[in-house]
């Protein structure tokens, strides 16, 4: 049985390829996951269980580098080296300093 991750051999449309630049976060994905594999912290065969286990719909709905975060987020809490409420606590900080600038200056 095929999983709604393998698309080899379906029609899938054009390619594009053209070089392209990669936004600035996508760099520090892929950055972060050279990081956490040189730590021995993620190997790439679970990356790849994480992604082809999000679900169908968020396989279809994100992006090729938001499925990376995903899966590195899962990787790292099913293995206990960060924790969702420390996750969420964190992208709380993130979420109010992106929403007051005067406050990410004042980060020392």
């Amino acid at each position: 049985m095929r999983g709604y991750h393998d698309i080899g051999g379906l029609a899938g449309g054009a390619v594009e390829r053209d070089e392209h630049d990669y936004a600035l976060w996508e760099k520090r994905v892929d950055a972060l996951l050279v990081l956490l594999s040189e730590a021995g912290l993620v190997r790439v065969d679970e990356l790849r269980r994480s992604i082809e286990t999000l679900g169908a719909d968020a396989y279809d709905k994100l992006s090729y580098y938001e499925r990376w975060i995903s899966a590195i987020t899962r990787v790292l809490i099913e293995k206990g080296v960060i924790g969702v409420d420390e996750l969420g606590r964190k992208m709380e900080t993130l979420k109010a300093q992106w929403n007051d600038p005067a406050a990410s200056e004042a980060r020392p």
